[in-house]
């Protein structure tokens, strides 16, 4: 447990707990500026209470980025499947501006379980992208390199964590606009808990199964087998071109991409966070590789409700300068601290783990 003062732990906790709900559902261009704070302050409980408990379910078990994403696609099924039961209903987009979306989404249904494969892989992916991995790390950028894998909430925190969450998730599911009075089946209901607790457990299972870090000393006489990283901008072309990628295709060949993108991105990434070099600025690079390209396409996609094309333009801008914001100063930031330890390092001796 950390023993940093407690306000010191807070700020980054409550930038995390408003930015994932802005991340989730703002940042891809799904309401317009003046809707934002409303959606953040009242999703905050829910998808921000869910980031803060998957960084610290992983930060004190030693998950690492790989558990992270794991915790973050249960989450994603949790939500979809079992909270707002988007999944399941045919007919959850039917009342906004998405209505047009249900044909391409039935053309993928899954026989037995009545949900579309392509909304799945949407709804999920989406999930992992902006509402886990990009904004925890995003934040993490922020501090300091000792503090970014030190656990921010002690059982205080974490408990009050995740009754925000519960008691978001539960709102949610009593809303008339939340579950949109849709119930799914039991074997429904079932199947997204199994795959949920089997995500949940893959997560569990990776520190056990997982080899040593990157940075441990290889055995005497064999040097390292691997070269270095790539530079940053490499892992986040692939992030991004997996995700323009993954909507080009219609129907179940569109599905396929997808998964298979999302596999080739996901084996490429392994491989390149196990050399040593990996820091901070291809962690930041990767994850906000597909917010940037999600701020991109707001201005393709209507927001939920009707709105003037003055209103969404105004929205989309003020996103890209959001995005831009954030994601540059995260870069300044990690720039900035490692050139103050290579300055600070004495002749001949390495200044620190890569940022």
């Amino acid at each position: 447990m950390t023993t940093e003062p407690p306000r010191r732990r807070l700020v980054p906790a409550i930038a995390l707990l408003l930015l994932a709900p802005w991340t989730a559902e703002c940042s891809w261009g799904g309401f317009t500026l003046t809707g934002m704070p409303f959606v953040v302050l009242v999703l905050a409980p829910m998808y921000g209470g869910a980031a803060l408990l998957i960084r610290e379910t992983a930060r004190r078990l030693g998950l690492g980025w790989p558990g992270i994403a794991l915790l973050a696609a249960a989450f994603g099924v949790i939500q979809a499947g079992l909270v707002d039961q988007s999944l399941f209903n045919p007919g959850f987009l039917d009342d906004t501006e998405f209505a047009g979306t249900r044909a391409a989404a039935e053309a993928t249904l899954v026989p037995g379980l009545g949900f579309s494969a392509r909304q799945a892989v949407d709804y999920v992916g989406n999930h992992v992208v902006l509402t886990i991995c990009a904004p925890i790390a995003l934040v993490e950028s922020y501090l300091g390199a000792g503090r970014r894998a030190r656990p921010w909430l002690g059982r205080p925190g974490l408990t009050t964590a995740a009754l925000l969450w519960l008691g978001g998730s539960l709102l949610v599911f009593a809303d008339d606009g939340g579950r949109k009075n849709f119930l799914a089946s039991p074997v429904q209901l079932t199947v997204a808990v199994g795959v949920a607790l089997a995500l949940i457990t893959a997560a569990l299972l990776r520190r056990r199964l997982a080899g040593p870090p990157p940075d441990a000393p290889t055995p005497a006489g064999r040097p390292h087998a691997e070269a270095g990283p790539p530079r940053p901008l490499w892992p986040a072309l692939v992030v991004a071109v997996a995700y323009v990628g993954s909507t080009i295709a219609p129907g179940w060949p569109g599905v396929v991409l997808a998964l298979t993108l999302a596999g080739i991105v996901a084996a490429l990434l392994t491989r390149w966070s196990r050399r040593p070099g990996w820091g901070q600025r291809h962690v930041l690079a990767t994850a906000a590789a597909g917010l940037v390209v999600a701020a991109a396409l707001a201005y393709t996609v209507p927001t939920y409700a009707p709105a003037s094309p003055a209103a969404a333009l105004v929205g989309d801008v003020a996103i890209s300068v959001i995005v831009l914001l954030l994601v540059g100063g995260a870069w300044w930031r990690i720039t900035v601290a490692r050139d103050r330890r290579r300055a600070a390092a004495p002749a001949g001796r390495p200044a620190s783990p890569p940022a």
